[in-house]
């Protein structure tokens, strides 16, 4: 499915009408013009995509990733161009949850054509950005790789920010005094956060070649570009480890504070039998049938046995309550 294509030169897009599929005069009119062209897809066929393939020498490997898609970040140079993969990201709050999708860059030096998978984010955005900036489109396909990479880092900036405040949240909730259960939503958060690091981690490397001009089909003057989006990158990394490692401290703390509630119910728990215990013992003594018993036929033997297990709970009580066992 295209979502979008236009001729770029000096700046300036040129639509184009690709309905008919006819990708080659497409090339052929942006080589005309000194420019290069741009094809979005979205989620294509084998069929459209081996028709893209044919018109701009793609490389069937490269070709075969972008169809079946759930590939790791990379970058490869091959013989007419470049293929970058990135994973793109976006949050979905209510099931804490992170979901993935793809993007699949083909670079050669008058094209760039762009596969989306996945429906979270869109690279209309990237393109109107582009052509709202003509200082930065003069550097042609490489302007194409760099608002690509700013859209997707910027993402995972937005998608960070909503995991830290759920885990402000898991923090604020293992440290109150309330009895929760926060250790399926740690769980929880820490892959997430793992399908994060999925995603950031494997392209510090390819950025970086690109701030430093050391990738072939790259412009070396659109190298500040790329720092900027590296610098974002960094940033993210340091802050997913960073929120995994407090879910992990949260984790032992939550742990704790189960086996001290633990600790405080058996306490309360053996306080409770004592109380029971000591009035049963009384009343176990009294309740012997020997011949010869102590008040065995005093008058008020039965009132004194009850006050005398009322006075020793209440003891017993008492001194719970000071040691804190009650």
């Amino acid at each position: 499915m295209i979502v979008d294509a236009a001729v770029y030169h000096d700046g300036v897009r040129t639509p184009v009408d690709c309905a008919d599929g006819d990708y080659a005069s497409l090339r052929a009119r942006a080589r005309e013009r000194g420019g290069f062209v741009w094809v979005g897809l979205h989620e294509p066929g084998p069929e459209e995509l081996s028709a893209v393939a044919e018109a701009f020498d793609l490389h069937p490997l490269a070709v075969e990733d972008a169809v079946k898609a759930h590939q790791r970040p990379k970058l490869e140079r091959y013989e007419h161009g470049l293929f970058l993969v990135l994973k793109t990201l976006w949050y979905v709050d209510e099931e804490d949850a992170v979901e993935t999708g793809e993007v699949n860059l083909f670079v050669g030096s008058d094209f760039v054509v762009t596969v989306r998978h996945g429906h979270g984010l869109e690279l209309s955005p990237a393109r109107s950005f582009l052509e709202s900036s003509e200082q930065v489109l003069t550097h042609g396909p490489s302007s194409v790789v760099y608002a690509v990479c700013d859209r997707v880092v910027d993402a995972y900036v937005a998608v960070v920010d909503e995991l830290q405040v759920d885990v402000d949240e898991v923090e604020e909730s293992v440290l109150s005094p309330a009895r929760t259960n926060d250790s399926v939503r740690i769980y929880t958060l820490k892959r997430e956060i793992a399908e994060v690091r999925r995603a950031v981690q494997p392209l510090r490397e390819p950025l970086h070649r690109f701030s430093e001009g050391m990738v072939r089909g790259v412009d070396p003057e659109s190298g500040p570009f790329f720092r900027d989006v590296l610098d974002h990158l960094n940033r993210t990394a340091e802050v997913v480890d960073t929120l995994d490692a407090l879910l992990s401290t949260a984790f032992d703390v939550h742990v704790a504070r189960i086996q001290l509630q633990q600790n405080d119910d058996m306490r309360k728990i053996s306080a409770g039998a004592a109380l029971v215990v000591v009035p049963t013992l009384i009343a176990g003594v009294y309740g012997m049938n020997f011949e010869h018993m102590p008040e065995l036929g005093w008058a008020l033997g039965y009132p004194f046995a009850l006050l005398l297990m009322v006075a020793a709970s209440g003891l017993l009580w008492w001194q719970f309550r000071r040691s804190g066992w009650w």
